[in-house]
């Protein structure tokens, strides 16, 4: 048997048009703080620790659709994102800056796209 290296995740990266404008979005709807502010990177960390999000400028980037059909540019991830209260916290989101989608899958989870069209779910 051989030893593993340590290895720790410390970050989720997503793709966008522009860095600054869906980092900006992730601060609003989740309160985390700036860790890293370029141009085309972006960090967010919680307040609490634990792994963060960044976001990086692509030109050529695609939005996905959700739920995409055959030939449809498919999301890569998701993110879900464990609340207390779900209909508050969705009005939340979309006060963000998000979008209910139409397609929602789950009576108890509620599927939003943010700005950059990335599906994210808010469940209880």
């Amino acid at each position: 048997m051989t030893d593993r290296p340590r290895l720790v995740l410390t970050t989720t990266v997503l793709d966008a048009p522009d860095a600054r404008e869906l980092a900006a979005f992730y601060e609003r709807l989740l309160g985390w703080s700036r860790h890293e502010d370029e141009p085309d990177w972006v960090t967010l960390r919680a307040p609490d620790g634990g792994a963060g999000l960044a976001f990086q400028s692509e030109p050529a980037y695609v939005r996905p659709v959700w739920p995409a059909g055959t030939g449809d540019p498919r999301m890569m991830a998701h993110l879900d994102i464990a609340v207390e209260d779900l209909e508050a916290a969705s009005a939340h989101a979309v006060a963000t800056g998000a979008i209910v989608a139409d397609f929602q899958p789950q009576d108890d989870v509620r599927v939003h796209l943010d700005p950059a069209g990335h599906p994210f779910c808010l469940y209880v």
